[in-house]
C-alpha cells in the first residue's frame, strides 16, 4: 500500500524517528563509501513548478545514490501548461515511475496529485509545508545534540511554510518551540490549533524575537520573502529588521546553541554575514543533510511498496 509524505502529519513520531535514525546510518555508510544500491531500474519523477537549488539536486543524488534514476519536469513542459486534468496527469505517471516529488505553489494541487497517484507522492515544498526540509533540520539537531527532547527550539521571522512544517513538527516529536513574528505575519490559525490542540508539543507565539530565542538550543530563521512573493519584498525588509538573526540576539541563547537556516540565505537581512558564517552555524550540515533525509525518505516509500 503507498504512502504518501505532504505534511509532517502523514508521520508518527516512531516513523519520523526511524527516518531520522536511518538518514544518519545512510550518511556513514555514504561517506565510508558503502552506499547501498536499492533500486536498480527505480525511476523518482521531480515534478517542480518552481526553482530550487538544494531539494532538486538532494532529490536526485540521493536516487542516484540508491542505484536509481531521476527525472527531472518541469511543468512548463508538460502538457499540464495546456490545462490537461491533473488527475489524467497523476494516472500516467504512476504508470512511469516509482515515486513523485512535487515542488509547487498550491498544497491543493499537491494533494490532488496524491489522491489520483498509485506512487507514493512527496510533498517538496508547497506555499504552506516544507516537511522533507524539517526532517533533515531534526536530523541535523540529532547529530549536534545528540537528541532532540527537551531541548528549546527558536524561529525567528515570517510565520511561513518553514513555520508552518516547524509547528507540525513541534506537535508530532513533542518539541518546545517559540515562534516570533511580527503580528501581521503570524502562522496561520488553523495550523497553530490543530498543532497545540494535539497536546505533545508545547508550542507558542510572540512578537518579541529576544523572549523566543532566550535560552534556545535551537536558533532558527528563513528569508523575510518566500518565493512569489518578490513585490512585498522592500515591505517586508522594514517590517522584519528588528527580527535579523544577528550577534547581539544569538547572545540571548545558549552558548552552545546552533543556528538553522534552509538556504538560500539574504545576507545582513534575515541573518548576517558574521552569524551565518559562526561557529554556531550549522547550516552546511543541515544543507548537506537533505541528501541523506531524502535517501531514508526514498527508500521508505519505495522499497516496501
Amino acid at each position: 500500500m503507498k504512502k504518501d509524505i505532504l505534511t509532517i502529519w502523514d508521520l508518527t513520531k516512531d516513523d519520523a524517528d526511524r527516518l531520522i535514525k536511518r538518514a544518519v546510518k545512510l550518511k556513514t555508510l555514504q561517506k565510508q563509501g558503502m552506499g547501498e544500491k536499492l533500486f536498480f531500474g527505480k525511476s523518482l519523477g521531480l515534478l517542480f513548478e518552481k526553482p530550487s537549488t538544494r531539494t532538486r539536486l538532494s532529490f536526485e543524488a540521493a536516487m542516484i545514490q540508491l542505484g536509481g534514476t531521476p527525472i527531472y519536469i518541469s511543468t512548463e513542459t508538460t502538457q499540464m501548461a495546456r490545462k490537461e486534468p491533473v488527475k489524467d496527469t497523476a494516472r500516467v505517471l504512476s504508470g512511469y515511475l516509482d515515486a513523485l516529488a512535487i515542488r509547487t505553489y498550491s498544497q491543493d494541487l499537491l494533494e490532488e496529485f496524491a489522491k489520483h497517484c498509485t506512487i507514493p507522492v512527496i510533498n517538496a515544498l508547497t506555499d504552506i509545508y516544507h516537511p522533507c526540509q524539517v526532517l533533515s533540520d531534526v536530523m541535523t539537531v540529532v547529530e549536534k545534540k545528540g537528541h532532540y527532547q527537551g531541548l528549546k527550539f527558536a524561529w525567528v521571522g515570517d510565520g511561513n511554510n518553514m513555520a508552518h512544517s516547524w509547528i507540525n513538527a513541534a506537535a508530532v516529536l513533542g518539541l518546545k518551540l517559540v515562534l516570533a513574528c511580527p503580528e501581521s505575519y503570524f502562522p496561520k490559525p488553523d495550523i497553530l490549533q490543530k498543532a497545540t490542540e494535539y497536546g505533545i508539543g508545547e508550542i507558542s507565539v510572540t512578537t518579541d524575537p529576544t523572549f523566543a530565542v532566550s535560552d534556545a538550543d535551537v536558533v532558527n530563521t528563513d528569508v523575510w520573502a518566500s518565493m512569489g512573493m518578490e513585490k512585498e519584498a522592500e515591505e517586508r525588509k522594514k517590517v522584519f529588521f528588528p527580527y535579523q538573526l544577528n550577534r547581539t540576539l544569538l547572545a540571548k541563547a545558549k552558548k552552545d546553541a546552533v543556528v538553522l537556516h534552509c538556504l538560500p540565505a539574504h545576507r545582513e537581512e534575515e541573518i548576517t554575514d558574521e552569524v551565518l558564517e559562526g561557529t554556531q552555524s550549522v547550516v552546511w550540515d543541515q544543507a548537506e543533510n537533505k541528501l541523506h533525509m531524502h535517501k531514508a525518505i526514498l527508500e521508505a516509500l519505495i522499497r516496501y511498496l
